[in-house]
């Protein structure tokens, strides 16, 4: 097989089309099989994808058009105001997150569909692209090793459902193409700019694909001569990478300040997967949570395989390139290294998201080999028979599936076939087509294998419908910001129901739920999900006075209105207060009015109060006896029951009744209607007298004269300034003490870390400008000017690549 010279056509585009052609047909062709959206009936919105996400980005949809409650750096509409940079930062920062906004809001699950296949897509262009900047090949080869390495089982299982993955997907191999710049001290200045991209679209993933990238270059290093010359492009290579991650720092390091602040998650701890349940994963239409999801197509796998017994390749590279190989999915297998692929802390769930970065690193080790021409005879049988061990070994895993085991034997006999068959000039047309067919047919598989598989372990979010619009219809016929909140109310559709639906309620989910906001919502009463980090709105008429919540929206899709407090109100001079065991107790501390009576005997209120039970660690029904029954949902420490509305009492005849038998900890009060609208009315008195709540603060007029401490009801997360001094904090809530003076409130919220951040990406700009500013004279960056004389060039080269020149 000849290995042209690069046309005037810019075949590596060609490559990257094809490459991203054949990903989208195949992730298409795998979700249509499966049927789900939007294919089908079956919903695609599994986990955190239809809990999350989706709301996330239809956030950013109403930021675009101009239509959300708070700015980039402040979210009105969640956890009654927090801040939204870090959330930008790990969810929405990537460049085609935007895209979302060229479709109507109600297609919101369809925008979201389409820029994870496009992700994907761009994923196997860029690969395609780095492979021929590394090395001449035919076009048509790096564009179906492309898409091998956008097909892998990572990607269309795991990251198909948590998009901002996928950045990380295309970021590996555009940040080894800022390593192949390195060598060939070109493109200073792109390369920060494609660091600086890769880290802000998601820097979880990207940190990944930045040590990837590291082993990347440390092979190409190790395959040329000159200790000198190795030195100075690990030094570039470091610099840009340096200089590339500080311009993302105003992201950054807000985006780490909050993740310390934020309530802790959880993790399992690491156990390493049976050999058997690791090799089937590299099987095709296999599905596991807690395994490496390993596939990439046989036909990349067999060139892989054959590598080391390639003999037109020179033996130093074989070495290691294989060894890389080999020791990267070792470093899967053991805790330092398992810890070091995740930023030294066990990732909350799915433990082997850096498995993308062995997919991309086996297509590079197929594309050294396939570079010097197709394997010969021996190469693909010896290739043919590691790749047949694996099969035999993975068949006894409970992993592997017929299908899985006939797509993968069948696909390794037409694999070898057309390999082979590539070396007769006339038959590489139908070989390279049944390669392609090959991964197209694999890959379909092993997307809708993954789709069923998490649609039976996962949670499900229905896709956008008639009830989603009669919900966000309905709160904005009820919308009053700021003059008092709307909450989307319970039972909510997903955790994020505020950003999805409108209104500014409390409901909140996202890896940067605040720590302050969980343990403050918890002590009124509040429920969550996801060990807290998923607080749930609570339904309860005091809370709502504290949080000026005038319009709630019920289950059967009307709208309870309340006379509320606004947002800024005084409360009297007095001790400092804290929190107790009790909720009804604490919700009375934050109101400042008792409001509660305790029941005339266990489990009776008296006639004409409202019954409130607090039983957060209750799974069952519970009832009045004459009344509805009401379920809570607890399995501590994921799930924990929120504070239950039962009903009003009737007395002696409205007896509380735990259909499943009573909790061990549980307390029921009884709400008083009278006393809680006499201590609203206390409140609207000496509240402010006008608020303003813009796309990051609040500005307030007092009454004259005002004394004690002014309370802000959103949560006193650390950002908050007030009349120029950091907010003090009241029961968890922004506060301000007053001197009797003070007639004019004005708090601003910045994330903690913008400013440091902004300061080191001027830095890193100014630093950057002066190293281009040499860029004639030697120094790390130095781009020189290009030297079209043949020596330079091929002493650049490694001894196979000189020889094919």
């Amino acid at each position: 097989m000849s290995t042209p010279h690069r046309s005037p056509r810019r075949p590596g585009l060609l490559g990257s089309a094809l490459a991203a052609l054949v990903t989208a047909v195949a992730v298409g062709a795998g979700d249509a099989v499966a049927r789900v959206f939007p294919y089908g009936p079956r919903h695609r919105s599994v986990n955190d994808l239809g809990n999350q996400f989706v709301p996330f980005h239809a956030h950013l949809w109403d930021l675009l058009h101009g239509r959300a409650g708070g700015g980039l750096l402040l979210n009105w509409q969640s956890g009654y105001g927090t801040s939204f940079l870090p959330d930008f930062g790990t969810y929405l920062s990537s460049p085609f997150a935007v895209l979302v906004a060229l479709f109507p809001r109600a297609d919101i699950d369809l925008a979201v569909y389409v820029v994870t296949v496009l992700k994907t897509a761009a994923a196997a262009a860029a690969m395609a692209w780095l492979l021929r900047t590394q090395r001449r090949g035919p076009v048509w080869a790096a564009g179906l090793l492309g898409a091998s390495y956008a097909l892998c089982g990572w990607s269309v299982i795991e990251a198909s459902y948590n998009p901002m993955w996928l950045d990380g997907l295309i970021a590996l191999p555009l940040l080894c193409l800022t390593g192949e710049w390195a060598l060939r001290s070109r493109r200073p200045a792109a390369a920060v700019v494609v660091v600086a991209l890769c880290w802000t679209a998601n820097f979880y993933t990207a940190y990944m694909a930045t040590l990837g990238a590291v082993l990347v270059l440390l092979v190409r290093l190790l395959t040329r001569e000159g200790a000198k010359e190795r030195l100075r492009v690990l030094a570039r290579a470091a610099l840009t990478t340096a200089l590339g991650v500080a311009l993302s720092a105003p992201v950054l390091v807000p985006l780490f300040l909050s993740s310390q602040q934020a309530y802790p998650g959880w993790s399992k701890p690491f156990v390493p997967v049976a050999t058997e349940d690791l090799l089937a994963r590299l099987l095709p239409a296999t599905y596991s949570f807690s395994s490496p999801a390993l596939f990439i197509g046989t036909g990349t796998l067999l060139l892989a395989a054959a590598l080391p017994f390639h003999r037109a390749v020179a033996g130093r590279e074989r070495l290691v390139w294989t060894g890389l190989v080999l020791l990267v999915l070792l470093s899967f297998q053991w805790l330092p290294t398992h810890l070091a692929w995740h930023l030294f802390a066990t990732p909350n769930g799915s433990p082997y998201r850096q498995t993308f970065v062995l997919a991309g690193i086996v297509v590079m080790a197929a594309w050294a080999g396939l570079s010097a021409g197709p394997p010969g005879p021996w190469a693909l049988a010896g290739g043919a028979a590691v790749l047949a061990a694996v099969l035999l070994a993975a068949s006894g895993s409970r992993l592997a599936t017929g299908w899985g085991l006939a797509l993968s034997g069948g696909g390794l006999v037409l694999a070898v076939a057309a390999w082979w068959a590539l070396r007769h000039r006339r038959l590489a047309l139908p070989a390279a087509a049944v390669l392609a067919l090959v991964l197209m047919a694999q890959a379909a598989a092993t997307t809708a294998n993954g789709e069923r598989g998490k649609l039976a372990g996962l949670d499900d979010y229905p896709v956008w419908g008639a009830a989603h619009t009669a919900r966000a219809g309905a709160l904005a016929g009820a919308e009053g910001w700021p003059a008092y909140r709307t909450d989307a109310g319970r039972p909510a559709l997903t955790g994020n129901d505020p950003m999805l639906l409108g209104g500014e309620g409390g409901a909140y989910y996202s890896s940067h739920t605040p720590d302050l906001f969980t343990r403050t919502m918890a002590a009124l009463g509040a429920g969550w999900t996801s060990r807290g980090r998923n607080v749930q709105s609570l339904d309860n008429p005091v809370t709502d006075a504290v949080f000026s919540v005038g319009a709630r929206l019920r289950p059967d899709g009307t709208v309870a209105r309340a006379e509320v407090p606004p947002l800024v109100t005084v409360r009297p001079p007095g001790p400092e207060p804290a929190y107790g065991a009790s909720p009804f107790a604490n919700q009375e501390l934050l109101l400042g009015a008792r409001v509660y009576e305790d029941p005339l005997s266990p489990g009776v209120c008296r006639a004409g109060t409202e019954a409130f039970l607090s039983a957060p660690e209750y799974n069952g029904t519970a009832r009045l006896t004459d009344g509805p029954a009401f379920r809570l949902n607890a399995r501590p420490p994921r799930n924990r029951a929120a504070l239950q509305p039962l009903g009003a009492s009737r007395g002696p005849g409205s007896a509380l009744v735990f259909e499943q038998g009573a909790p061990v900890h549980w307390q029921l009060a009884c709400l008083d209607r009278s006393l809680l609208t006499a201590a609203v009315a206390r409140l609207r008195a000496t509240a402010a007298v006008s608020v303003r709540a813009g796309s990051s603060g609040v500005r307030a007029v007092l009454p004259p004269g005002s004394t004690g401490t002014a309370v802000l009801s959103a949560p006193a997360i650390a950002g908050w300034t007030c009349n120029g001094r950091p907010a003090a904090a009241r029961l968890g809530l922004v506060a301000v003490p007053l001197d009797g003076r003070t007639t004019h409130l004005s708090c601003t919220f910045r994330p903690p870390g913008l400013v440091p951040g902004a300061v080191a990406a001027g830095v890193a700009l100014l630093v950057l400008a002066a190293l281009l500013g040499r860029s004639g004279r030697p120094g790390p960056l130095a781009a020189g000017r290009r030297d079209r004389r043949p020596r330079p060039r091929a002493a650049a080269l490694t001894r196979s690549e000189r020889q094919r020149t």
